[in-house]
């Protein structure tokens, strides 16, 4: 395959480029220190959530969020109901499987009690699946991946359940079967790709994603999508419709003219959010509610990509009741809640 090489540096500097819009300078040493745990570099969650632990670092000296971005959604939201870590990204998916303990949740009896222990501090835009692979690879449809090296997400996360169900009910192909799954985390997903050790790499992000636009800069890249024939099938509407998901659309040209999609493609697009555990206290979680959405609205003139995160963003697709605390912020910032939000 005839790839242009970048180094593993080069290809995250648009991840690291577009966290940094985040971090700003503290003003006093934090008293208390948070963990909060996020999917890595590259992804929307990542950005997202640096910019919350930023603003907050700098605006609330009595607090200092420092930022985990290793392992996976599901064990976070574990750690995160049995008080072990103070915040971290989950999603609506990982709620109902928590609930009904399914899917990566199957052999853990507690689940259920678990999740009832979760509040949801916002909840906001993921973005849409990318199925990003290399022109020069030949590869234009899902059916194309048997027999590739295929980067789904992370093992036993909420991403790699839905692309791997994806590829097997649109393209009839089950991982470790018709296709290697390889298991990597974000980070080392992201520069394996660039290094053409990956076939096919998936991404749920926001776009532009700054990974994939640091490597369309020099290798022109295609996006894998739902066949217009299937977008109405039972199997794609079942994926669509569960709790956060929906459809989605990657617009052609995204990515500039190395993105040679002729059209826009068809995927499957993710609200996701930042929890907590119910114990969190109550005047916490307000000020840092009312001091991260402050901060974007002061941003957004900078980083177009925080556009989509806003105070009604919050609470779309909940469903898993808001912390006290940030449902106060929220009243107060105009948001009408839904009830899934109030316990």
């Amino acid at each position: 395959m005839n790839i242009t090489k970048l180094s593993r540096r080069s290809v995250l500097a648009g991840a690291t480029a577009a966290a940094t819009l985040g971090m700003l300078p503290r003003t006093a040493l934090a008293k208390e220190l948070l963990r909060m745990s996020t999917l890595g570099p590259g992804t929307s969650p990542n950005l997202v959530m640096t910019t919350f632990a930023n603003i907050i670092n700098r605006d609330l000296p009595d607090y200092e969020i420092q930022v985990n971005a290793t392992g996976a959604a599901t064990r976070h939201a574990l750690e995160v109901a049995m008080g072990k870590t103070a915040f971290c990204m989950s999603s609506p998916a990982i709620h109902a499987l928590m609930r009904d303990q399914r899917a990566m949740f199957e052999k853990i009896d507690q689940a259920p009690e678990l999740v009832k222990r979760l509040r949801t501090v916002l909840n906001f835009p993921m973005g849409v699946y990318h199925i990003a692979v290399y022109d020069s690879s030949g590869i234009t449809s899902l059916e194309q991946a048997r027999g590739k090296r295929v980067f789904l997400g992370p093992p036993g996360g909420a991403a790699y359940a839905t692309m791997s169900r994806l590829f097997s009910e649109v393209a009839g192909l089950e991982a470790g079967t018709d296709y290697e799954a390889v298991k990597l985390g974000w980070d080392a997903a992201a520069a394996s790709f660039q290094d053409g050790n990956l076939d096919i790499y998936c991404n749920p992000t926001n776009a532009p994603s700054p990974v994939l636009t640091q490597i369309a800069v020099t290798n022109p890249i295609r996006f894998l999508g739902i066949p217009e024939d299937q977008v109405g099938s039972e199997a794609v509407a079942a994926l669509a419709s569960r709790p956060g998901f929906g459809l989605g659309t990657l617009p052609a040209g995204t990515y500039g003219d190395n993105h040679v999609n002729d059209s826009d493609t068809t995927t499957l697009r993710v609200t996701v959010g930042i929890i907590t555990n119910e114990t969190a206290d109550e005047t916490m979680i307000y000020q840092m509610t009312r001091a991260f959405y402050d901060g974007v609205a002061e941003m957004r003139d900078s980083a177009p990509w925080l556009r989509a995160i806003t105070p009604g963003a919050a609470v779309a697709d909940l469903n898993l009741p808001l912390h006290p605390g940030s449902l106060r912020a929220l009243e107060e910032l105009g948001v009408e809640i839904p009830d899934a939000g109030r316990l």
